[in-house]
């Protein structure tokens, strides 16, 4: 008995048993979508259906991104974490690098609408619990 010399045959099965393993598996797929075309059509719009719906997902993210972490480089920078407060600043720079008002009238109306936004702002506020009494009161329970 002799020892084979070189890998080369031994090389050469594998390869062509990985060839004929992807082409039976290619064959089984067709024969399967031949026999089954419903579940097929199912399964593929399925498919195309969550790829929408990531799709949507993650426009939908770099949208809310984009107006939340979005800031001027040049505007200043200050560490209040408040997301309305943010906004509102946001919103003020918007106003005053825009010229968005064609009339006495739209400025006045804005204007008012802010102070609106601002009232109800301080209502809100005024109408939550204080974060330390409540703490202090859950402390007593436990």
């Amino acid at each position: 008995m002799s020892a084979p010399t070189s890998g080369a045959p031994n090389m050469e099965v594998k390869v062509v048993s990985q060839e004929m393993a992807l082409l039976s598996n290619i064959l089984a797929a067709y024969t399967f979508i031949a026999d089954q075309p419903e579940r097929t059509a199912l399964v593929f719009l399925g498919g195309v259906c969550v790829g929408l719906f990531f799709t949507l997902c993650a426009i939908v993210f770099q949208i809310h991104c984009r107006a939340d972490c979005h800031y001027d480089n040049m505007a200043d920078w200050d560490d209040t974490s408040d997301l309305s407060s943010r906004r509102r600043r946001r919103f003020e720079r918007a106003l005053l690098h825009a010229t968005m008002f064609t009339s006495a009238e739209e400025l006045d109306r804005a204007q008012r609408l802010e102070e609106r936004e601002r009232i109800l702002r301080e209502i809100w506020m005024n109408g939550q619990p204080d974060i330390s009494t409540v703490t202090q009161s859950l402390n007593r329970y436990y």
